[in-house]
């Protein structure tokens, strides 16, 4: 077989060279690229409002004592945690210090990480394969669509992705010097991404280890014994803080949220481990019995919620659909469940073409059956069948029986990055990227230890990427669309590889220029296939053909041009998907990318093409607080420790953030943690800590709460509230109202 073989060094180019001291003609394109993507990320600001409210009133909680700030506490009282490590929300809880709290303080961390990732890509990737693939790399991160969108918000993977970028650095120093002490930075930094989303972190560590073992010059044995000192680094470094908390006595500390026994241990490897493998029900995160599975305020604390409790609309407002609301199907749903019965499967096929495979269910405001795809969460529609052993159909993470989450990411599969809903995040760029690891592969001989620059970046950038492809495609349990940011620094690697080696062998052979341009022909090919999927083909997008087409005419001029122009037509398309992410709203509690203009969206049922139904209906998602409410509760609760106490954190947050007082989640966020228990309540009501309790509707799910509420207190007339929903919904599930009930 006949291999091309490329120096370990690259050679110097014309973007090498300097034109002021220590500055050179990348340098400077780089930071280019930098003030772009500062830019982006800052473009339409405001659209984020709280960001995601969870954890934006977590980081005001952990700004009211030195407890708090340790254990995470999701709200002032400290009565129960997050479901994540405390280092990212550390991080923004020390901006929000001195910038005050918003939701813009809290994301600058995030944003700040993914810009200065920028230079920190371009400088690793420039070592293996020169300044061409560096600045290829760095840009094509930079106009990453969900890089952009996730950066915009505070859920901490931004911060995550510099970490292990940071990490990733220290592994090509351990590769490179042979010596331990880098290889135990690395290891160090990873751990320390552990403390930020937990196992996560742990994705692009194989990479990590396999650059080390294949590319140091060391003895196999002296390299076994030095991995596994790190690993036992690793380990120590990712545990610390589980093994602090769970050291500490219960009584001394809030409830260890989305965890089945109350302790980190056991959310590392229930809630944030095998829940994320699999679709598992039950667990700290499962509703009690009594909740309607279609509830959307379920699920994880990543996971969408309704707004809090509002006034009840006038009842002449009644049936009126809102802005962002769900609507109803469309007509060939219902149609594809005539004759059928509620849970059997059924399909039907979209304007846009796309396909719907789901089971027939009743929806909200309907009293005919309708197919819905596998994973919608229709806003507190009817219950499907229950289980032949009893237990409800849905599940509490959006499942109607399927993958979790569906609705943002799909089914698991080969295919998953490639179709509706998640080829929107990073995908654009991936068939380039998947080509260009079959061009490394075969770039050089194949030699051990590892020398080849052109090896080197596919052991680590291809490992990374490969390892995020296959373990998110496969993964049928937790998986928000906004975790795709784990493979935008690998993807840009992978792109700024495969274009620089192509590069590199056109200079000895004009035939390259075929595989460039067929690897932009597919490419191209998939993006304009996307783009139909969320209904936002437009006919200027046939222009980068043309730009193609110029590309390959600037040959005869010049072959850098050419080079430059026919990637260029693979770049247009994700860079407008990333500048509509920044125009047109924002998801706040789960970041995405631009949903496109299908009116009948992911699940086939009409929303606004305007509106993301996921964002609350509000500017940038918030809910709203119900300011007669508030006034009465800070009028009468002066001295007390508690505002009030609500079934779960989606009642709560605003008013966290609002006022800065605790709110006490008696069951969590999500309301299926046991935080607190009737005993509990009495004693607080009997210290004067609490008073005033908000609870009923789908959220008034536990049964002795419910008991002990009606037979101890007195409901506070005046505010007979309701969730946000679809108005004049008839039928089961339709009186969600809650009460304040007040306790003596």
């Amino acid at each position: 077989m006949t291999t091309i073989t490329l120096p370990a060094q690259p050679q110097p180019s014309t973007l090498g060279k300097k034109i002021l001291p220590g500055v050179t003609v990348g340098t400077l394109i780089v930071i280019a690229i930098m003030i772009f993507s500062f830019t982006l990320h800052m473009v339409n600001i405001d659209a984020i409002g709280y960001a995601n409210e969870y954890y934006t009133a977590a980081v005001k909680s952990m700004l009211q004592s030195w407890s708090n700030f340790f254990f995470a506490a999701a709200e002032p009282g400290g009565s129960v945690t997050v479901d994540k490590p405390p280092l990212g929300l550390w991080i923004e809880a020390i901006f929000a210090y001195f910038l005050g709290v918003s939701g813009f303080s809290v994301s600058l961390p995030n944003i700040l990480a993914g810009v200065f990732g920028i230079p920190l890509l371009y400088s690793m990737v420039k070592k293996y394969m020169g300044e061409l693939a560096g600045i290829t790399a760095a840009f094509v991160m930079a106009i990453t669509p969900v890089f952009i969108a996730t950066n915009r918000n505070n859920t901490m993977d931004g911060i995550l992705v510099f970490t292990l970028l940071l990490a990733a650095w220290a592994f090509i120093k351990a590769s490179e010097s042979g010596k331990l002490r880098w290889l135990l930075l690395g290891a160090f930094i990873v751990g320390l991404g552990f403390n930020i989303k937990m196992l996560q972190a742990f994705l692009p560590l194989p990479a990590f280890y396999v650059l080390y073992f294949f590319g140091s010059k060391e003895g196999w044995l002296k390299k076994i014994l030095n991995l596994g000192i790190a690993t036992v680094l690793l380990v120590a470094v990712s545990l610390s803080w589980a093994i602090a908390v769970d050291l500490t006595p219960a009584e001394n500390r809030p409830y260890i949220g989305s965890s089945d026994n109350n302790t980190v241990m056991g959310l590392i490897f229930g809630h944030n481990g095998i829940s994320r493998l699999e679709n598992m029900r039950g667990g700290g995160n499962t509703p009690p019995s009594g909740t309607q599975p279609f509830d959307q305020t379920q699920g994880g604390p990543d996971q969408p919620a309704n707004q809090g409790a509002q006034p009840q609309q006038n009842p002449s407002q009644q049936g009126q659909p809102q802005q962002g609301q769900f609507q109803g199907p469309p007509p060939a749903a219902l149609t594809a469940c005539e004759g059928q019965t509620q849970g059997a499967s059924c399909s039907f096929t979209q304007p846009n073409g796309n396909t719907i495979n789901g089971s027939c269910i009743v929806p909200p405001n309907q009293s005919v059956l309708a197919c819905a795809p596998q994973g919608m969460i229709p806003q507190n529609g009817q219950a499907p069948a229950a289980q032949p052993n009893g237990a409800p159909a849905g599940g509490p993470n959006g499942e109607n029986g399927g993958t979790p989450f569906s609705q943002e990411t799909g089914s698991p599969g080969v295919l998953r990055f490639f179709t509706s809903p998640l080829s929107k995040q990073m995908s654009w760029l991936l068939p380039f990227a998947l080509i260009s690891v079959l061009l490394a592969l075969f770039g050089s001989k194949i030699q051990l230890p590892v020398e080849s620059g052109v090896h080197k970046a596919l052991i680590l950038w291809g490992g990374w990427l490969l390892t995020c492809v296959v373990f998110f495609s496969m993964v049928s349990g937790i998986f928000h669309a906004y975790y795709a940011i784990m493979l935008a620094p690998a993807l840009g690697a992978m792109v700024g590889t495969g274009f620089a080696q192509l590069y590199r062998w056109g200079k000895n052979s004009s035939w390259v220029l075929v595989g460039l341009i067929v690897a932009v022909l597919i490419t191209l090919g998939f993006q304009i296939f996307a783009t139909t999927q969320y209904n936002e083909f437009s006919w200027w997008m046939l222009g980068t053909g043309v730009l193609l087409g110029l590309g390959i005419m600037f040959m005869s001029i010049s072959r850098r041009a050419a080079y430059a122009v026919i990637l260029s037509a693979a770049m247009v398309i994700p860079a407008y998907w990333s500048i509509m992410t920044v125009t047109n709203g924002s998801n706040n509690n789960l970041p995405t990318a631009y949903e496109g203009q299908n009116r009948t969206g992911q699940d086939g049922f009409l929303t606004s093409p305007a509106q993301n139904p996921n964002d609350g209906g509000n500017r940038g998602g918030d809910r709203t607080v119900n300011t007669e409410l508030l006034n009465y509760l800070q009028a009468n609760t002066q001295g007390m420790k508690y505002l009030m106490a609500v079934p779960s954190s989606q009642q709560g947050v605003q008013y966290v953030i609002e006022t800065g007082r605790p709110v006490l989640y008696m069951g969590g966020f999500s309301g299926g943690d046991p935080v607190v228990t009737v005993d509990d309540l009495a004693e607080m009501v009997a210290k004067g800590e609490l008073r005033y309790i908000l609870y009923g509707g789908n959220r008034g799910n536990n049964q002795d709460i419910s008991n002990w509420l009606a037979s101890a207190c007195t409901v506070a007339e005046g505010f007979s509230l309701t969730q946000n929903e679809p108005q004049g919904q008839q039928g089961p599930g339709a009186s969600q109202q809650m009460k304040l009930y007040e306790c003596r």
